[in-house]
């Protein structure tokens, strides 16, 4: 039997610095419940929650690496056995080739693939059974998709924005992605963005996952995508125009949606605002 069946609890990835760790601060100002910082690396994540604690903070630390589904599986036995169910799901946690990488194409795109998109489903899929009745989800996204998603192939982009998408087309397409990459024969196809391609992936399966919950009549559980902006980060380096505290706003905005929120859910949303994603018409 859970120990803390009727303790709300909250789950930020990557929270440890930059916008993970902005969240978690104002959630533990906002959320009634336990907020969860993950971490994959340990003594950074307990060095984040002790930081916090010496402003009166009292988040919980939990080590999590996404790219790890032991790990994944462990933070789900955890939240299942001390709190009986999730309420609050940031995925947070991604990566980013800066322009100055010398990595080849490939590579980047493996990797971060494996980060931005797969292993967030894959935190999605486990932790999806245990959302409780008005949980939020919030994928954290990039307007960078966006552009991405219009410098697709016509086709494509119909693909990606078609309604009637489902996960497994999604999945079908991402692998598309990274095989066309390998082989050399992306270019008439994908714009050349492993980052931007990833964060098509991220949006799309938001809107699926909210129709897919509503078909189920779980309507009382909002999931959204969003675009933090241009932030001061070591991912957005120090000349971004968003403070990391401002960035954050709309991912902890849609985070503590109230109940019976009606819109935005299954949106792509940027500063508050609902961004047409379906419509292919987002910049």
């Amino acid at each position: 039997m859970a120990e803390a069946v009727g303790t709300r609890v909250a789950v930020v990835t990557g929270g440890n610095k930059g916008l993970g760790f902005e969240v978690v601060k104002s959630l533990c100002r906002l959320f009634k419940g336990d907020v969860l910082l993950t971490a994959r690396n340990e003594s950074l994540g307990r060095a984040a929650v002790a930081s916090l604690e010496q402003t009166g903070l009292k988040p919980k630390f939990f080590q999590l690496d996404i790219t790890d589904q032991t790990s994944i599986a462990s933070l789900a036995t955890h939240l299942s056995n001390k709190y009986g169910g999730l309420d609050v799901l940031v995925n947070n946690a991604g990566i980013m080739f800066g322009r100055s990488s010398t990595s080849p194409f490939e590579e980047q795109v493996k990797t971060t693939m494996k980060v931005n998109f797969w292993a967030n489903l894959n935190v999605c899929k486990t932790f999806f059974p245990l959302l409780r009745s008005d949980a939020r989800v919030v994928n954290v996204s990039s307007m960078l998709g966006s552009t991405a998603l219009n410098k697709c192939a016509k086709d494509l982009k119909g693909r990606f924005t078609s309604p009637h998408i489902t996960l497994d087309e999604l999945e079908s397409l991402m692998e598309t992605f990274e095989n066309d990459v390998s082989s050399g024969t992306y270019s008439q196809t994908w714009p050349e963005t492993a980052y931007g391609v990833s964060k098509i992936g991220v949006t799309t399966m938001s809107l699926i996952q909210q129709r897919l919950l509503d078909r189920e009549g779980k309507t009382d559980v909002v999931v959204n995508a969003c675009c933090p902006g241009w932030c001061r980060t070591d991912m957005g380096g120090q000349t971004a125009t968003n403070s990391a505290e401002e960035g954050a706003d709309t991912i902890v905005y849609l985070a503590t949606l109230p109940p019976e929120t009606m819109s935005p859910r299954g949106e792509l949303v940027t500063k508050r605002k609902i961004k047409p994603w379906t419509k292919g018409t987002v910049l």
